[in-house]
């Protein structure tokens, strides 16, 4: 990995139909669906270390812990914002905050793990043959 120069990066986006509670099965209502949420936030911390990653390599997620505290109905923008807490040799610590143009609607401690994606990939053909 190399060095870290910009430790935040920001993702917008909008609440789809594919992307409600009710459609997902995670909920009865109408609203941006927790799992959905939590797609974004990992994608977004995903992204912030793409620019970072050496040939070869990739993160995974290896840890998230969020909260979803207020309903964005379709058709509404989502902001997602991730900013590195933390690098301890290969795992990366993120804070992330969802918010939507009405406020704060959910947050997350997130880590992800710097692998190398071929012996990555090698170890689960092993585990799964």
């Amino acid at each position: 990995m190399k060095k870290i120069e910009k430790n935040t990066y920001t993702l917008i986006k909008t609440v789809e139909e594919r992307m409600l509670a009710s459609v997902i099965g995670s909920g009865d209502v109408d609203v941006y669906a927790t799992p959905m949420m939590i797609a974004a936030m990992e994608e977004c911390a995903k992204k912030c270390l793409e620019p970072y990653l050496e040939d070869g390599e990739a993160s995974v997620g290896i840890m998230i812990h969020t909260t979803h505290i207020s309903p964005t109905p379709l058709h509404k923008q989502v902001y997602i914002h991730a900013k590195i807490q933390e690098i301890d040799n290969k795992k990366i610590t993120f804070l992330i905050e969802a918010k939507d143009d009405a406020g704060l609607i959910g947050e997350a401690t997130h880590q992800r793990c710097i692998i190398k994606k071929a012996s990555f990939e090698e170890r689960i053909k092993q585990k799964y043959g």
